[in-house]
């Protein structure tokens, strides 16, 4: 296991994921972030079965800039309760790993 963390969120649309990723690299929040378009989400909501199209973020950080990752985007994100998921990373290219680490710390 490694202090490498990925962050799953999603969003309406490229411009909000572009403009949140912006944000939490330029204050070392994250890495780095990949948008991933086309994503169909089914979801329920308020009682109600929602069918919408969004994009997935996916996040690199470490387990020390998590909560602070989380929290930052949770308070920027237009959804009343935004997908913020953290995974572990179980292994990787140590180089990159390294990286990660390196750009998330302040």
């Amino acid at each position: 296991m490694t202090d490498v963390r990925m962050v799953f969120m999603t969003v309406p649309d490229p411009e909000v994921g572009a403009r949140l990723v912006r944000l939490v690299v330029e204050e070392q929040l994250a890495a780095c972030g990949n948008l991933i378009p086309g994503v169909r989400s089914i979801y329920r909501w308020k009682g109600e079965v929602c069918d919408d199209a969004e994009v997935l973020v996916i996040l690199k950080t470490t387990t020390a800039r998590i909560d602070l990752l989380r929290d930052r985007l949770v308070a920027l994100h237009p959804y009343d309760c935004p997908e913020v998921v953290a995974v572990p990373v179980t292994g990787g290219h140590s180089a990159y790993l390294d990286w990660v680490t390196a750009e998330t710390t302040p």
